[in-house]
């Protein structure tokens, strides 16, 4: 689940990370209020779940009430374009009004996941304020690593050792390591999938603060976080993967045109794969799980069938949990009871697979049954065309 900017730095706050002071405001009006406390200057920025706002014009400076209103006006309700937003950019309903700040150094750090370690890796960097795949790309050796032990956090040396690494004066080092600890243990305490401070910044009295930070939190986790659920902003996902939420699906809309039908995330991954190497692109990652009944089997046709890029439908499915012939009988009837029109390739395996592939012949209906998932592929790539 992604939060906004504001709700991160409430929550970092909580644990010990130093931040600007600022209000999160929905009118024009409010954002002057909020810049009369702060003393009359203020930073304006578009909240939205994607990076790059300030290129896109979503962040501006200014240093009168007047300045303020007018930043307000232009980025309240305006449709922001950033590399992360794609061309159809996100629609700004939020802004985050803060305190300007006087910027002696701006740094980088953050905390993400090292598959190849199998544990969490704190990651900063000297050159803060640029996208970190840039830095990565261009000069890697700028960016320092230490890994996380589980259950015992970032410890004083480890984290002395980044700050000294990137340029931390020795009268801030202190700061800046009761910072980083702070950003993991909340990173932890969160159960976030990703904690990241860019800029983070030293100040010309030898303060350190979280200018701009991102945070991701686990799913998979917020049954331990009741709290946190009331922080998601529907409004910043796409409509298809909200929908999908509400009936268990795991899905997640893509710029294709095969749609794709699978139990299982590692087979959906396959499929995805197998039909681009055949030449098609999906349009989606759906994985209906592997206890699938009738009533998600036609909820997830009728959410592939609401993405109008669609020309060509793939269900993948290996029978276990979910039987072929319960499958087959639930795609028959939601095929029907939704009218589906588009060309439709299936290909099953395991469990009943006879009957299931039986009940498809005799209901009719223009399916086309592949042998293997390469066959499939090629099968509704061609019909995609």
């Amino acid at each position: 689940m992604k939060i906004h900017e504001y709700q991160a730095k409430a929550l970092l706050a909580k644990h010990g990370v130093p931040v600007p002071r600022g209000e999160m405001v929905t009118t024009v009006e409010d954002a002057v209020k909020v810049a009369e406390k702060l003393g009359g200057g203020a930073v304006v920025k578009a909240q939205i779940h994607a990076g790059g706002r300030g290129k896109g014009g979503g962040v501006k400076v200014a240093r009168t009430l007047d300045e303020v209103r007018d930043a307000a006006n232009k980025i309240l309700g305006m449709t922001l374009v950033t590399h992360q937003t794609g061309p159809e950019g996100r629609l700004v309903q939020r802004l985050l009004v803060e305190e300007m700040l006087p910027i002696e150094k701006e740094l980088y750090l953050g905390i993400v996941l090292d598959r190849a370690l199998g544990k969490n890796v704190f990651m900063a960097s000297s050159e803060g304020g640029m996208e970190i795949e840039e830095v990565a790309h261009n000069t890697p050796e700028k960016i320092l690593k230490e890994p996380i032990e589980p259950g015992m956090g970032l410890s004083p040396f480890q984290a002395r050792k980044l700050a000294f690494g990137i340029g931390v004066p020795a009268a801030s080092i202190n700061a800046a390591v009761k910072a980083m600890q702070a950003l993991v243990k909340a990173n932890e305490e969160l159960d976030a999938t990703l904690a990241e401070i860019n800029p983070f910044i030293l100040t010309k009295d030898g303060g350190v603060v979280a200018l701009d930070c991102k945070m991701n939190i686990d799913d998979n986790a917020m049954f331990r976080h009741k709290d946190l659920v009331e922080l998601r902003d529907i409004n910043e996902e796409d409509p298809l993967e909200v929908e999908a939420s509400k009936f268990g699906l795991n899905y997640i809309k893509l710029d294709g045109n095969v749609a794709c039908m699978v139990n299982g995330a590692g087979l959906a991954m396959g499929t995805m794969d197998i039909v681009k190497y055949s030449g098609g692109s999906p349009a989606n990652f759906l994985d209906v799980g592997g206890g699938a009944n009738a009533e998600q089997i036609r909820n997830a046709f009728r959410i592939l069938l609401s993405d109008t890029a669609v020309k060509a439908i793939l269900i993948n499915v290996f029978g276990g949990i979910l039987r072929c012939d319960t499958l087959a009988s639930g795609v028959v009837a939601a095929a029907r009871e939704l009218n589906v029109q588009l060309p439709i390739v299936v290909r099953m395996e395991g469990t009943n697979f006879e009957q299931g592939r039986q009940i498809l012949l005799d209901s009719g209906l223009n399916f086309t049954i592949a042998n293997g998932m390469k066959d499939a592929a090629e099968k509704v790539v061609a019909l995609a065309k």
